[in-house]
Order: structure tokens, then C-alpha cells, then sequence
């Protein structure tokens, strides 16, 4: 079985990631995190229900719709929503997805979790990103900082 840093390490290696759950705000911290991904040379698809663009990038409503598909999923949604998103994940092929929370629960369910883990999905519950890039900001390295020094740090 794989540790939950091969798979953050495993996921960042994928090059064409959606980004589910991505906010039609453009300050909004998701939006932030997605120029992120980009800027480090990613190639972001954007899936939002009500959005035809995000940052000048062609919108989607559903996984299912995107072709060709993604490499992974980060999820940036409730964990009601993370529910129905990992059997989008599913039908649409996608075999790695990330549970984005910082604080709070984030995106994770534990539902989701084990639905993942049945289907063969590599999943990651929990972590910003942002902790795990190179040459991050100085407030993400904090974050990480923070979760080593209370044992939380994925090993």
C-alpha cells in the first residue's frame, strides 16, 4: 500500500488535472490556487455546473464531459458535493483525486474516501497543495511547518 506522500507526490507528477469545484469568484482562493497550478506549468480544466469559462479556460459541468480526460481531480467542494463528484471520478476514468482542506473538513467525506479506496482509486484526504510545491509562499510553508510539528504531516 502506498503512503499518503507517494500519493500527493504521485498526483503532482500528473501534468492535466480538473479542478472540480473551482469558483466563478475571481479572488476567491480556488481561483488562486488554479493560476498556481498553471503558473508551475499544469494544465488545468476547470469543472464548474454554472460556469462556461474560468480564467479564459473552456468550463465544464461534469467530469464525464471532458476530453481528452484528466489525469486527476482535485476537489474543491463540500463533502455533499465530494460525494457525487468521486462517482463522476469513476465513470469518467479518473484514477487519482485529491480532497483539498487546509482547515475544517474541506472537501473530504469519508464516504467519498472509501468509495475511492473500493474502486481503486488513489486518493489523497486532505492537504492544500500549496504545503507540497517547491519555492512556495512563505505562509504555505508555515502550514506545512505547523503539521510537522503536531505529527499531521503526511509521511
Amino acid at each position: 500500500m502506498t503512503s499518503t506522500r507517494e500519493r500527493i507526490d504521485d498526483f503532482l507528477h500528473q501534468k492535466r488535472i480538473a479542478m472540480v469545484g473551482v469558483s466563478r469568484h475571481e479572488k476567491d482562493f480556488s481561483r488562486s490556487l488554479f493560476r498556481e497550478f498553471e503558473k508551475r506549468g499544469f494544465e488545468m480544466v476547470p469543472v464548474h455546473p454554472e460556469a462556461a469559462e474560468i480564467d479564459g479556460r473552456a468550463c465544464y459541468r461534469r467530469l464525464q464531459d471532458i476530453q481528452p480526460p484528466v489525469d486527476g481531480a482535485l476537489l474543491m467542494t463540500t463533502p455533499a458535493v465530494t460525494d457525487a463528484v468521486v462517482e463522476d471520478c469513476a465513470e469518467a476514468g479518473v484514477r487519482r483525486v485529491w480532497m483539498y482542506r487546509a482547515t475544517g473538513e474541506g472537501a473530504v467525506s469519508r464516504r467519498a474516501v472509501k468509495f475511492c479506496r473500493e474502486k481503486g482509486i488513489d486518493v489523497v484526504p486532505g492537504y492544500c497543495p500549496f504545503m507540497f510545491f517547491e519555492n512556495t509562499a512563505f505562509f504555505h510553508r508555515v502550514h506545512g511547518v505547523l503539521l510537522k510539528l503536531a505529527g499531521k504531516y503526511p509521511q
